[in-house]
């Protein structure tokens, strides 16, 4: 299977949970209107499954966007160039004496 299919399903999910999860439920519906020969759950589930698909590919379609432009590149630090706290003391390990 290619890795690469279930990172692309992850990320669809959860970006459009609403539309992913009326997708899975009209595919669900009609395999089980399709084996269990009910023709009616089946169209049902495609149906479902059609309009959500449509109604994605309208809203995206609808939507302008931007020409990208070059963006300078931003310099991203994980840590800070200098710690603004002091260092920490250097513990000393004291030998404990055994108990007689």
């Amino acid at each position: 299977m290619n890795i690469a299919l279930p990172r692309l399903l992850k990320s669809r999910y959860r970006r459009e949970p609403v539309v992913s999860g009326l997708i899975t439920v009209g595919v669900v519906d009609a395999v089980i209107g399709g084996f269990g020969d009910s023709w009616s759950l089946f169209a049902f589930g495609l149906g479902t499954a059609g309009l959500t698909l449509a109604f994605r590919w309208w809203r995206l379609s609808s939507q302008s966007r931007p020409l990208p432009q070059e963006e300078k590149p931003v310099k991203q630090l994980y840590l800070p160039e200098r710690s603004s706290s002091t260092s920490l003391p250097m513990l000393s390990v004291a030998k404990k004496k055994p108990p007689h």
